[in-house]
């Protein structure tokens, strides 16, 4: 296997990484400002009050992309068994 080889595995597997993490992170991202936003707004400084939220919005985020991460993680597994199996 050619470094060229492993730096396209390399590459594919990063951009997999993003498309599965990606969409969860932002999710995550957006329900922690708004949290933060209504904090701000209404004073409230409770630290804890942003977990809840975040963690139902990731999971539902979780199972609304879960097809998607499944069929990305699936290509990417097919892709390198088909490069394992030609011998590079």
């Amino acid at each position: 296997m050619t470094s060229g080889a492993i730096l396209d595995i390399a590459r594919d597997g990063i951009v997999v990484f993003l498309k599965v993490g990606g969409p969860l992170m932002l999710i995550a991202l957006a329900v922690g400002l708004i949290v933060s936003l209504v904090q701000a707004l209404t004073q409230i400084q409770e630290q804890t009050l942003v977990f809840v939220p975040k963690i139902i919005a990731v999971f539902a985020g979780l199972l609304l992309f879960l097809p998607f991460m499944g069929s990305a993680l699936a290509g990417y597994m097919g892709r390198v068994a088909a490069r394992i199996a030609t011998g590079g």
